[in-house]
């Protein structure tokens, strides 16, 4: 059956607000599986699953998949589609409010997360994943492929978005997706990202929120010098900014998407100890 003829059968269809376009084509969503690496063995957090056509596969190829869906309607159609499978549990949830503990029946046990993000809520999703207790051992999202690109660029293009991923993880664009491989068709195309979280984030650092100010000021305005953007952004004296760019190796000149994730460590690791 397909997505079109499901929807109608429960006298749905897709919600615009909510970002709903549903990946429809087979061999995308085997391309989706095979970038989790599944195995019997592992505990799946799907985020969004719609009317479930990736659910399928996952639930075939994982031990356990939990489904977290906001749309109550979606909720309703999979647990009367879906709902006599053992291994699946469909939670009704917003998943930018809920804590991961509240999702897994073992906090302690390792899980990965499986999704098709709407694009409106792609980067809060990430970073609410990423800084999550416990963290997932890897992240596969299907998102809008700009977005996607910008996540996993390399100094000379980095952003707040790849510096947030890559502090706690390794990030490959593994799979492209074309817009008509959806229903009904985004306006852009997608990717799948595949993040393997990291067991502590590759940055040494007593306390992420202090670095992360340090690196939100330096994209504030990331056209101008990072002398310029620090001293503005953390209310800091310019020549107390040089000092601290210079302590840690990097040229107060440069711009903030230059910098590579250890310069970023060494220069938040100056600042903080001055302040």
């Amino acid at each position: 059956m397909n997505i079109s003829t499901l929807l109608k059968k429960y006298g749905l269809s897709p919600k615009k607000g909510l970002g709903q376009n549903f990946l429809a084509d087979a061999h995308h969503l085997q391309k989706i599986v095979e970038a989790a690496g599944l195995t019997p063995a592992d505990t799946v957090l799907e985020i969004g699953p719609g009317p479930g056509t990736l659910t399928r596969l996952l639930v075939e190829a994982a031990g356990q998949v939990i489904a977290v869906e906001l749309d109550a309607a979606m909720v309703h159609l999979l647990r009367t589609e879906y709902g006599h499978l053992p291994n699946l549990t469909v939670v009704q949830a917003d998943i930018l409010q809920t804590r991961m503990q509240e999702l897994l029946p073992d906090a302690a046990r390792p899980y990965k997360v499986v999704a098709n993000l709407p694009y409106y809520i792609t980067s809060a999703a990430i970073r609410h994943l990423l800084e999550s207790t416990p963290r997932p051992q890897r992240v596969v999202v299907t998102i809008q492929k700009e977005v996607a690109q910008r996540i996993v660029a390399q100094p000379g293009q980095m952003s707040l978005l790849a510096v947030s991923v890559q502090f706690y993880g390794a990030p490959v664009l593994v799979h492209q997706i074309p817009a008509g491989a959806f229903y009904p068709p985004p306006k852009v195309d997608s990717a799948v990202v595949r993040i393997d979280v990291f067991p502590q984030p590759v940055v040494e650092t007593a306390a992420p929120e202090a670095f992360f100010r340090v690196v939100k000021a330096g994209f504030s305005q990331k056209r101008k010098q990072l002398k310029n953007t620090l001293a503005a952004g953390l209310h800091l004296p310019g020549a107390e900014v040089t000092s601290a760019l210079r302590t840690a190796g990097i040229e107060p000149s440069r711009r903030a998407q230059t910098l590579s994730l250890e310069e970023w460590g060494r220069l938040a690791a100056a600042l903080n100890a001055g302040s």
